[in-house]
């Protein structure tokens, strides 16, 4: 690989739905006056994150406890749009690496799935359909798993995303069973009318409601792949490493993936996130997700939990800084907002950070807020002298190779 590459590696973590304030089109989702940092941090009296606000947290929005330091030459810091049309996991991700997705994903967290797609569900698979409704996949197990196994039927349930997810017993209907009824849902959500961005196994053991436990080894996502090619697959084309940490592999649908490290929560994110970084020598990226922010506390609308959550991620983002090399870069984001004290339990269309951070840097600073995510993906073909394909958003962080 060519030497003269600024960074190395390039290590871009997601902190699932840390939004920083309003969109400028927020109206349009409804959602005016959202702010997921601002409001998790005045839950618990400010937050403690200094290693963030070491890199400008606090010059990028007004987050109590957060001080507004503008003295970080090691780190750069600004605020990204979003230019696709929607709120989601996929979406968001997807922009990061330079697609502009301008119709959403369907979403049935208010009406469940119409009767038509479960009718055309229960005679393809041989099962019937029991719930469909939105909820958490915890919940919906203690109130329907018995009956789950009773009758054999597959629990249909949805979320704030864009997705189908069903739910079967390991035992019961067993995990291949539960895999060939998910291909025919997914099957099934390809047309226009019912078209989700995911399909979701979810196998569970236990006996009865009270110690009922989901099977994350055996989750399996049935996504769609990116329309157009990704910064990502034009990295991988080009030999270069694209390790994905969380559900990174699932969102893209394994479309330009090297390596795919699976993950059961923010704390083993970070430990296999740091194990690559202290044991894996690669040239490319590793892009990571940290899904609890999203799943546990924002979706459950639980601020106090959010902001505790945040401060746990700042202390081992304290120490993924200390293993870093002068050739390492390190971008913190956020891929929506999530935010804990909202009506609701969707998304919130927000403004995400973006921190970056280098032993390299001297020079570091507030820069201009940039109009789409794909200024993440821009600047990562950027430092490896690959050309960005027309098609793709985002324009490389020029500052950053300027010193």
């Amino acid at each position: 690989m060519n030497s003269s590459y600024k960074f190395k590696r390039i290590f871009v973590i997601v902190a699932d739905s840390v939004g920083i304030g309003e969109e400028p089109d927020a109206a349009d989702f409804g959602d005016v006056g959202s702010h997921t940092l601002r409001h998790a941090a005045e839950s618990v009296g400010g937050l403690k994150v200094p290693n963030m606000e070491a890199m400008g947290l606090g010059e990028l929005s007004n987050i109590p406890g957060v001080t507004p330091n503008r003295d970080h030459p090691h780190a750069y810091c600004l605020t990204l749009r979003e230019t696709s049309r929607g709120k989601d996991t996929m979406t968001g991700h997807w922009e990061m690496m330079g697609i502009n997705t301008q119709k959403p994903f369907q979403t049935f967290t208010d009406t469940g799935f119409p009767k038509e797609l479960i009718d055309e569900l229960e005679k393809r698979t041989g099962h019937a359909c029991i719930g469909n409704y939105s909820s958490s996949g915890t919940e919906i197990l203690v109130k329907l798993g018995e009956e789950q196994m009773r009758d054999n039927s597959l629990i249909v349930y949805t979320s704030a995303d864009s997705v189908l997810q069903i739910a079967a017993h390991e035992e019961v209907t067993g995990v291949q069973e539960l895999y060939r009824c998910c291909e025919i849902a997914r099957e099934l959500c390809m047309r226009p009318e019912w078209k989700v961005g995911r399909v979701i196994a979810r196998p569970y053991i236990g006996t009865n409601k009270d110690n009922f436990k989901r099977v994350g080894g055996d989750r399996h996502d049935y996504a769609l792949s990116p329309e157009e090619s990704t910064a990502m697959d034009v990295l991988k084309a080009n030999g270069f490493e694209t390790s994905c940490v969380g559900k990174i592999s699932d969102i893209f649908n394994g479309a330009g993936v090297t390596r795919t490290v699976h993950t059961v929560s923010n704390e083993d994110g970070m430990d296999k996130t740091i194990d690559q970084l202290k044991n894996f020598d690669f040239t490319g990226m590793c892009f990571v997700n940290l899904v609890e922010f999203d799943s546990e506390f924002g979706h459950r609308r639980n601020p106090v939990g959010y902001a505790r959550a945040l401060e746990a991620f700042d202390k081992r983002v304290g120490e993924f800084l200390s293993f870093m090399k002068e050739d390492d870069l390190l971008m913190i984001t956020a891929d929506h907002g999530n935010d804990p004290i909202f009506k609701g339990t969707d998304h919130t269309r927000e403004r995400v950070p973006l921190l970056l951070y280098s032993p390299a840097f001297k020079k570091g600073r507030k820069l201009e807020e940039q109009d789409t995510f794909g200024a993440i993906g821009a600047t990562v073909l950027e430092n490896f002298h690959l050309r960005k394909p027309k098609h793709l958003l985002g324009k490389p962080l020029a500052a950053i190779f300027e010193e």
